[in-house]
């Protein structure tokens, strides 16, 4: 029988729901640092262990977890943010089995321009100054040596509060230094990696993007798979350790794109613990995109200690209608935040960050799937995946029937659960000549849309779906990598295999032991959902 249908990539769905999302693993102690004075978490502080050089990055709602065996050595944890008093805490403080609440106080100290000076100079620069100095500082500033960081690697998705597909990995990278090609010459070591069942699992959404059917995409921008390695795709979006190469849009090559294709201004200064910075701001527009840029630069040096980038689309509105952290109502396209941290003179990575949004494009829930022919009653009969709401399937103007260019009108409907009868308004002697004509072509399946064609709109289904409109749903992706320590003058051992930076992290990846790898841990989030 002809069938007239759209043509759909079937997909499998897989949901899986933990009902512990926000059960304490007894082998850590578990804490949220706070603001004192609004009572925010505060977002991607440093929590270290001190005499380590070890330690985790806040979560983004503040949450953090240290491992019990730390409390019984007796040591210490250094908190540090930005704008936020260092504190010190012995872990033995802390208690099993409950989130303690750490609340960081803001800093008073007041930065005076006339006694900060750099290289013996007192500084007034503008802000491109600024911005100029520090990328032609980046030589200087970051090392050239071989070095690896050892850290905790997580990818997920959000929708609607909630995280998704969560991957987790510790790894360690081998740098062979800035003055190298990242991409080429930097090798990974996967010491442990986790596909977390604690917290739903989406099929749909942890697919590889696909611009080819855009079944997964980013609206207005294309985003390289990498065959799947979201973590390779992370490493390029540092653009301060890809200074010398495209990283990403705006920004490009950064010490060549940057400053002309953004405008700059000074914010008010502030400090990471005794160090004074300038806070640069940044913006950038091209038809259909508005670019945010923040910086934070040493007064002493011009290290960048870290960049803030965000990019828009200037021509349609976020779903939730509240104003963004820049105060508009735009929609974000993506988001990169990237902390650097001074060792021994030379800045190395502390965290990035790499937020984008997507949608999904997805079949109909509700379907026309066939056509049948009734050559004794001369009528079509449609038939449909689920019931049919009739108000809408009586009436006419929702069909639509065209042979061969030529469009019918409708006669009348008979309808059903799950299926309608259509009857052309022809005369008798044509309409039955141009059924048989119909039939005769579907038997020598040279049937096509160009000979017959039936579209139906605006019918709906018992729960209110349309007929044969394609789903959209909104997602957020998240990329992240946390350094708990960098090891100097490290290079990458001859003797072990590393990871395929163009296959999926977490699928067939050769997973190496090391001697100091339970050191290291796993910061999962605490919460199924965020507050």
């Amino acid at each position: 029988m002809p069938k007239n249908r759209a043509t759909y990539i079937v997909y499998s769905v897989v949901l899986l729901f933990s009902w512990s999302l926000l059960a304490q693993d007894p082998d850590y102690i578990v804490g949220k640092l706070i603001d004192a004075k609004t009572k925010d978490p505060v977002v991607f502080a440093n929590i270290r262990i001190k005499d380590r050089v070890l330690g985790v990055i806040t979560n983004e709602d503040g949450s953090f977890r240290i491992p019990v065996r730390y409390r019984e050595y007796g040591d210490i944890i250094e908190i540090s943010s930005m704008g936020y008093k260092t504190r010190e805490i012995p872990i033995a403080n802390l208690m099993e089995g409950t989130l303690n609440r750490i609340r960081l106080n803001p800093d008073t100290i007041v930065l005076d321009e006339a006694i900060v000076k750099a290289k013996g100079k007192r500084r007034n620069y503008s802000a491109n100054a600024i911005v100029k100095m520090a990328i032609e500082a980046i030589g200087e500033n970051y090392p050239i040596r071989s070095f690896s960081a050892v850290g905790y690697y997580r990818d997920y998705q959000r929708k609607n509060g909630a995280y998704l597909n969560l991957n987790e990995a510790i790894l360690e990278v081998f740098d062979q230094g800035f003055d190298q090609d990242d991409f080429g010459t930097s090798e990974v070591q996967l010491f442990d990696t986790k596909m977390n069942e604690d917290f739903q699992r989406d099929t749909l959404a942890s697919q590889k993007y696909d611009y080819s059917t855009e079944t997964k995409i980013i609206d207005k921008a294309y985003l390289e798979n990498y065959d799947g390695n979201e973590f390779t795709n992370l490493r390029i979006h540092d653009a301060l350790r890809n200074f010398n190469v495209h990283s990403y849009d705006f920004v490009g090559r950064l010490e060549e794109d940057f400053l002309t294709n953004h405008k700059f201004s000074k914010n008010k200064e502030t400090y990471l613990a005794d160090e004074a910075l300038y806070v640069i701001d940044g913006q950038g527009q091209k038809p259909g995109y508005r670019a945010h840029a923040k910086l934070y630069v040493s007064k002493t040096d011009y290290a960048i200690y870290k960049m803030e980038y965000t990019l828009y689309d200037s021509t349609e509105k976020n779903e939730s209608g509240i104003k963004n952290k820049h105060g508009h109502k735009r929609k974000m396209i993506f988001d990169v935040v990237t902390k650097y941290n001074r060792i021994k003179g030379k800045m190395y990575l502390s965290y990035i960050s790499f937020h984008n949004s997507f949608r999904l494009n997805l079949p109909p829930i509700f379907e026309m799937n066939e056509v049948d022919l009734s050559l004794s009653e001369s009528h079509f009969v449609l038939k449909f995946n689920r019931p049919i709401d009739p108000l809408s399937a009586k009436i006419k103007s929702n069909y639509t029937i065209t042979f061969k260019g030529a469009q019918w009108e409708v006669d009348k409907l008979e309808v059903f659960k799950d299926s309608v009868k259509v009857y052309p308004d022809l005369k008798e002697g044509t309409l039955a000549k141009t059924m048989r004509e119909i039939d005769v072509a579907a038997k020598k399946r040279s049937f096509d849309s160009e000979l017959l064609d039936i579209q139906v709109r605006n019918v709906k289904d018992f729960e209110g779906n349309s007929v044969n409109v394609p789903r959209v749903e909104s997602y957020q992706q998240f990329r992240e990598f946390f350094v708990q320590r960098v090891k100097l003058d490290s290079r990458a051992p001859f003797d072990v295999k590393f990871m395929n930076k163009r296959k999926p992290i977490f699928k067939d990846q050769p997973i190496e032991e090391s001697k100091d790898d339970q050191e290291y841990w796993m910061n999962t989030p605490l919460q199924g959902k965020m507050d």
